[in-house]
């Protein structure tokens, strides 16, 4: 038997392609949402809202990070103590090393540090894993084949440009074999809005509040321009992000884990003052200044724009 696994992420890509699944019909489709734990409410609203108006169920699934933390813990205070780290940081990380039940933030406790696009470990922990272990898995161990349908744009980076649009990936243990499938792999992003306008589905409303991307919020490779637009319109998630580094602080080993690279603001700084100097915060300010970020832009910083914002002109 054949299952197709349509991956969606409440982004314009994910929707189109659920809604050309819908138009191919495929035998056994099921819809699968990975809930990061860093999404903005409104993608969760859109989400549901899909469900609903293409009558598709969409399952949703999250990463539970419990046993790697407590191992952590283990790791923590029977090691820490003998590579010199002192007793107070010790018992600060034990604290904040406990599940949170958000799948971003207990990722981040279990590493001791946040993503980053030298180490983006948080699509395959957050969105890959748990699709494949409570969905795709199941299926292939009762010798199913898998057809995983994946959103993904050649024109969205060099990496994905050089990606096929079937791929073998591996053959279980039952015979059942897990394949690829990036349909709308040579679409452009004007042609996935298209779709919806086919279909009378509404897009995600943050494309028109200035986000260029709709997944997590922020994404550690958001642009300049679109963190300064979050920080204006959801100075919310900043605050959230602010109390993260904190918390994923303690339970890093250097005492300290930002967001953002430290790096892209100058820092080399190994110690707990790094948070100091590159906090969310720090890069809401930098995203305030001009090219090169050594001079504040006024227009930045006062203009609140338009209502509607969108780069990919969708107001009306």
């Amino acid at each position: 038997m054949e299952h197709n696994v349509i991956s969606v992420s409440g982004g314009k890509d994910s929707t189109a392609l659920l809604l050309l699944a819908l138009e191919r019909q495929p035998e056994n489709l099921q819809a699968v949402f990975a809930d990061t734990g860093n999404e903005h409410p409104q993608t969760y609203d859109y989400v549901r809202y899909l469900s609903e108006v293409t009558g598709v169920p969409i399952r949703w699934v999250k990463a539970d990070f419990s046993r790697q933390m407590e191992g952590k813990r283990k790791f923590v205070a029977e090691k820490w103590p003998a590579m010199d780290v002192p007793d107070d940081q010790v018992q600060r990380a034990l604290a904040v090393l406990q599940p949170t039940g958000n799948p971003f933030l207990d990722l981040c406790i279990w590493k001791g540090r946040f993503p980053s696009s030298q180490a983006a470990f948080c699509s395959e922990e957050l969105k890959r894993n748990p699709i494949q272990k409570q969905v795709q898995n199941p299926l292939l161990d009762a010798g199913d084949d898998v057809m995983s349908w994946q959103g993904v744009r050649a024109d969205e980076s060099p990496r994905r440009a050089l990606l096929t649009e079937l791929e073998f990936v591996r053959k279980s243990g039952a015979g059942g074999e897990l394949w690829n499938v990036r349909p709308i792999l040579r679409w452009t992003a004007d042609e996935c809005f298209a779709m919806h306008r086919k279909h009378g589905v509404e897009h995600n409303p943050l494309y028109e509040q200035g986000m260029g991307r709709v997944g997590c919020m922020p994404c550690i490779n958001c642009r300049k321009d679109e963190l300064l637009a979050i920080s204006k319109r959801f100075p919310e998630e900043i605050s959230r992000i602010a109390e993260w580094e904190q918390i994923v602080s303690q339970a890093s080993k250097r005492g300290s884990s930002t967001f953002f690279a430290a790096a892209n603001l100058g820092i080399t700084d190994n110690d707990s003052s790094v948070l100091d100097q590159a906090n969310v915060h720090k890069f809401v300010e930098w995203a305030q200044t001009s090219r090169g970020g050594k001079q504040f832009d006024a227009f930045r910083v006062l203009d609140d724009g338009p209502l509607c914002s969108s780069i990919y002109g969708l107001c009306e």
